[in-house]
Order: structure tokens, then sequence, then C-alpha cells
């Protein structure tokens, strides 16, 4: 298996290596539109720090996308994700 490909799959299965990361995952795969970071902190008995930081790994992983509307970040699954991710949040929705 080539370097890039192991990498990839590490970060992907690194970044699905959370209960609540799963969770916010289940979320985005069955919302129609982006999801508002103030819902999973409602959503979460976590802190908005908290959630962030695991938004951001999934992000990072390629998984979801986000954007910014006024003061709020907005997040959805990446239609880029690689396959590996598609198959595991696929088992997820």
């Amino acid at each position: 298996m080539p370097e890039a490909r192991a990498d990839e799959l590490a970060a992907t299965y690194k970044a699905l290596g959370d209960p609540t990361r799963i969770q916010i995952l289940h979320i985005l795969a069955a919302a129609s539109d982006p999801v508002c970071v103030c819902d999973f902190t409602a959503a979460f008995d976590l802190g908005q720090p908290t959630i962030s930081h695991h938004l951001a790994t999934l992000r990072e992983a390629g998984i979801v996308t986000s954007f910014k509307r006024g003061i709020w970040a907005f997040y959805r699954l990446n239609p880029a994700m690689s396959s590996a991710a598609r198959a595991a949040v696929a088992q997820i929705g």
C-alpha cells in the first residue's frame, strides 16, 4: 500500500475513533441542510470548545466541511471525502 494511502486511512480512522464524533456524523448524515455548531452544543453535554475540537478533527480528516454565516459556523458532510470515509459514514448514517 502506498504511504500516502496508509496516511489517509489512518487519519480517517483516527477521526472516527471517538463516540462523540460518530454521533456528530450521524446528525450530519441525517440533516438535509448544514448544521450550526450551536445545534451540536445543544445536542451534547459538552462545552463549545470540546465540540469545536471534535468538528476540527473531522474537518482536518476531510470528512466534513464548514462555512461561516455571521458569528456561527455551519457544518456538513464533505461531498469530496475519501471513499474510505464515505463507506464509514454510510454505516453511521
